[in-house]
């Protein structure tokens, strides 16, 4: 009887432990499994979403630079492209933003959803945001947040200040937006000044 208490006690030290490889192969099963199930709710889900898509009229070059603000966050703006994917027929904006010393930096890439191009550009990016994820090491921090209803990935480069978001705003536009000399809260609260409710 006491062999047996020990094994057990043996047993449950060695697959409570954190470092355990099988505890650790068990733990990467369950998120393997979870993602998975994500994934397939969120291909369900995208079928009906792509079709409304397909509908609607992508936003034309004009309709991006008339909504595109001249300072986010204090920082004016100093370059933009749009329509740079429109060869695709997809519609698109990019703009760089900087301070008067050019030391901190806000970029972003707005690409429209609409349209059969879009619709379809844009799908195996929704299906990125259906997973969960977090990792990290001593130089960066990735992974899936919730704000404001939407799915996103953050991105904090440790070393040198540096991030990048990624999501779907109203499951029609990617947003990919990234901070030189700015941390996650910053590029965040300058995605918000963008106020891309107003595109739509």
């Amino acid at each position: 009887m006491k062999k047996l208490l020990l094994g057990i006690f043996a047993l449950t030290l060695f697959f409570g432990c954190k470092d355990n490889p099988v505890s650790k192969k068990i733990k990467e099963t369950r998120e393997t499994v979870s993602n998975t199930t994500n994934a397939v709710k969120e291909m369900n889900k995208m079928g009906d979403d792509i079709k409304e898509l397909q509908k609607m009229e992508p936003l034309t070059n004009e309709d991006f630079k008339d909504w595109l603000p001249d300072e986010v966050n204090g920082m004016k703006r100093i370059a933009y492209k749009a329509g740079q994917a429109s060869y695709m027929k997809i519609a698109s904006i990019e703009a760089t933003y900087a301070n008067e010393d050019k030391s901190k930096k806000f970029e972003f890439q707005i690409i429209d959803g609409a349209g059969q191009m879009g619709a379809a550009a844009t799908a195996g990016m929704r299906m990125l945001f259906s997973q969960d994820f977090e990792e990290e090491t001593e130089y960066k921090t990735r992974r899936t947040v919730k704000k404001d209803g939407n799915k996103a990935i953050e991105e904090y480069k440790k070393n040198d200040n540096n991030s990048n978001i990624q999501l779907m705003e109203d499951g029609r536009f990617y947003i990919k937006a990234s901070g030189t000399n700015m941390d996650l809260d910053e590029t965040w609260d300058a995605i918000d000044e963008l106020d891309v409710d107003d595109l739509g």
